[in-house]
């Protein structure tokens, strides 16, 4: 009997000693007004919605207005209605990631979506919105990371801790290459986020793209294009809360995320529903916040820690790079890839520029024989490419040039090169010791 009372007392601890909530006053559109409420909220609070017994619809709080408290919902607001009840959640917005979460797929509240049952929950709390590690304690950037993509390991060569945007319009090929990089590279662990991704794209990529062996370390967070932009929105803080869990644990991780112009336009939405004055293409002050917020929380961890290497891409408006989330992200991240249209239209992927693409860990991050090949690989690619126009009207006299006389001869092999199929893989030594014959160079594999 005192096992009983004892166990009853327990369970009735973990309920709260009072609930506080308010009421509907107004619905507009995807804006909710709530009264009633106090002092207890505060922005980004928690609040759900009851309109029956059985139905709960999570918002979030994004403002206030003439003391009602305005809300944007997770889901539909079918149903809600003036007096319907505001319940408040006194929690911060948390997660319990796991190791068996690899493998799986889940949408932006860590709810499973690929039908293979509930989710173990881990022992670790771990914040959807949670802050950057301090600036002065993080690790410094590691040793090169493998990708498996040859254009980009000799090209743009990654670190272990670097953030990279890929910036590409639409159709050029970047979800693809997304799903090399996640197959390919030697990281313990992917965490990939699409954000805003076409729904009937989804299993495509799972399967088609991703494959069994690229998901079974990997933990894919759904939010599609149809979704409330509060959904988009946290699909993007989960992608990195996820990642921040297995840094925590030691472990190498790569982020990937597709893309951060649609967590950036779902931002847009939310601010201006609030009230936010727009400024330029429409996007408010606080989105260009919430980008450098979420990019700097991606990187080496503190001491101890493992680091998180992100690939972010940047879907490129009317394939004008110099939009502005294109030049924020730039300014944010630590090196850039440029993929183009007129580079997928002649048939070449992954379609990169490798002339405009940079990676800030370079040349440290080379060795003397690979910084050797690097430098004249873009020699003969920039020579080839200023003389093209004429090349191939054939107004070009051999002789007149000897870098472009050399040019001619070994740009159609590194075009070569740079073309990979998805189902093939590349290390960095392969690739460099195949860039090193191409130029007639020597190539220690290697040598540090």
């Amino acid at each position: 009997m005192d096992r009983l009372a004892e166990k009853a007392c327990a369970r009735i601890s973990t309920y709260p000693d009072h609930v506080v909530y308010g009421q509907v006053t107004k619905v507009l559109g995807l804006l909710v007004e709530i009264a009633g409420f106090g002092r207890d909220l505060t922005v980004g609070s928690m609040v759900h919605l009851r309109p029956q017994a059985d139905r709960d619809v999570p918002c979030e709080v994004v403002g206030f207005r003439d003391d009602r408290a305005l809300l944007m919902p997770f889901g539909p607001l079918e149903g809600i209605g003036l007096g319907c009840r505001a319940y408040i959640q006194d929690k911060q917005p948390v997660v319990f990631p796991n190791e068996k979460w690899l493998g799986r797929v889940v949408n932006a509240l860590a709810q499973p979506i690929d039908g293979l049952g509930p989710l173990a929950q881990g022992a670790v709390a771990v914040p959807l919105k949670n802050a950057a590690p301090l600036a002065h304690a993080r690790q410094r950037v590691g040793e090169k990371l493998d990708l498996g993509v040859r254009a980009v390991n000799s090209f743009t060569t990654l670190c272990k801790g670097q953030r990279m945007g890929i910036f590409a319009g639409s159709g050029v090929g970047k979800s693809v290459l997304l799903s090399m990089m996640a197959k390919y590279t030697e990281a313990e662990v992917t965490v990939i986020g699409l954000v805003g991704e076409r729904g009937r794209e989804v299993q495509e990529f799972l399967e088609d793209d991703l494959g069994e062996d690229g998901l079974a370390r990997s933990v894919v967070i759904v939010a599609t294009g149809d979704e409330p932009a509060l959904m988009r929105r946290q699909a993007a803080y989960l992608t990195l809360s996820v990642a921040e869990y297995f840094r925590a644990q030691g472990k190498q991780v790569l982020c990937l995320m597709d893309s951060v112009t649609r967590f950036a336009m779902a931002q847009r939405e939310i601010g201006l529903s609030a009230g936010e004055p727009p400024t330029t293409k429409g996007y408010p002050p606080t989105t260009f916040g919430e980008l450098a917020r979420l990019l700097e929380r991606a990187g080496p961890g503190v001491q101890g820690e493992g680091a998180i290497t992100g690939m972010f891409t940047v879907l490129v408006e009317g394939d004008d790079h110099n939009e502005p989330i294109s030049d924020s992200v730039r300014g944010i991240v630590d090196g850039h890839i440029v993929m183009e249209r007129a580079i997928a239209d002649r048939g070449r992927y992954p379609a990169i520029n490798v002339l405009k693409s940079v990676s800030r860990s370079l040349p440290k991050a080379f060795t003397p024989d690979q910084q050797a090949i690097f430098r004249k690989s873009k020699q003969v690619i920039s020579a080839y490419e200023n003389m093209a126009e004429l090349i191939q009207l054939g107004a070009y006299r051999r002789g007149s040039d000897p870098n472009v006389d050399e040019a001619i001869l070994v740009y159609p092999q590194i075009e070569e090169f740079l073309t990979q199929n998805k189902g093939d893989h590349s290390t960095i030594d392969e690739g460099f010791a195949r860039l090193a014959e191409i130029l007639g160079m020597e190539y220690n594999i290697g040598t540090d």
